[in-house]
């Protein structure tokens, strides 16, 4: 009996100090109960608008699918467990601020869906900065730039305007432009600068404008994605550098690789910015 009690005692104090710890401390909510409270104020549709030059459209995505755009979309529905994504790619190649501003203001079809779009993302510039380069040919400083430069900022301005003019809501990132020849030009100091000061401009302009986001993406891609032997590889054909971020073929446009980096900058700040374009107060 005695051995009895000694097991009995113990145990008993045992149940006795856990039911007193169950009843006393406060039940710590549920991390999946709060995660399923928390999408219930999601939307299970998004609408995605891309508008821009050939980085929206494409040019180099070797998969044929569209570049950034469609790598963003299957991430965020992942992510968000989203029923759908409708998705409309208005990248055009070749495309410079003025074109780009000139469609926001006439296509219909384009003005219809920046219109209902839950968020929208732009590219515009390179082309800017590549008809600067023609133009300058002799250029002997970045300062030579700076009215090719104010030019451009207001047709973005005017593109931004307009957009919001269609839909005051839906958050707009704008995507900044980077120096493909960087690896073959290091000591073309001046190139870099101008590139520098293109991004400076519009990464301004969307500071200017409400739920506007600059993405930059120069450091990304300008040096190439550094490997285990080597920073980068050299054609033995010829002096050439290859930069391993960017197409083969014409060594300016991003390659598979290259648009797998521009799309996690973007998502990154798109995700950033969620309560913005992905709670159903937001309709």
């Amino acid at each position: 009996m005695k051995r009895f009690s000694t097991i009995l005692i113990p145990l008993a104090t045992a149940v006795v100090t856990l039911l007193v710890l169950f009843l006393t401390i406060p039940k710590a909510e549920s991390r999946i109960r709060v995660v399923r409270d928390e999408r219930q104020n999601y939307k299970s549709s998004i609408h995605f608008v891309a508008v821009g030059d050939s980085l929206t459209e494409g040019v180099g995505d070797e998969t044929k699918r569209g570049g950034y755009v469609p790598l963003v979309t299957d991430s965020l529905q992942q992510k968000y467990e989203l029923a759908s994504i409708e998705k409309d790619n208005y990248g055009v190649s070749g495309e410079r601020s003025d074109q780009i501003l000139k469609r926001v203001k006439k296509d219909s079809d384009l003005r219809n869906s920046l219109a209902s779009a839950d968020l929208i993302t732009m590219t515009v510039g390179g082309n800017d900065l590549f008809q600067a380069f023609q133009k300058n040919l002799n250029a002997k400083s970045a300062k030579e730039f700076d009215r090719s430069i104010k030019k451009y900022g207001e047709r973005v301005s005017d593109i931004l305007a307009e957009m919001r003019e269609l839909n005051t809501k839906a958050p707009i990132y704008v995507v900044g432009i980077y120096n493909p020849y960087y690896l073959n030009f290091p000591d073309i100091k001046a190139m870099q600068t101008v590139v520098d000061n293109w991004n400076t401009e519009t990464k301004d302009l969307t500071k200017e404008r409400s739920n506007c986001f600059f993405v930059p993406i120069n450091d990304l891609l300008y040096k190439g994605i550094a490997t285990k032997d080597s920073e980068q590889t050299t054609d033995s054909s010829s002096s050439e550098v290859k930069n391993n971020a960017l197409y083969d073929e014409d060594n300016f446009h991003p390659n598979n690789l290259g648009y797998q980096l521009m799309a996690t900058a973007i998502q990154d700040k798109i995700v950033e910015t969620k309560d913005l374009w992905l709670l159903k107060e937001n309709n």
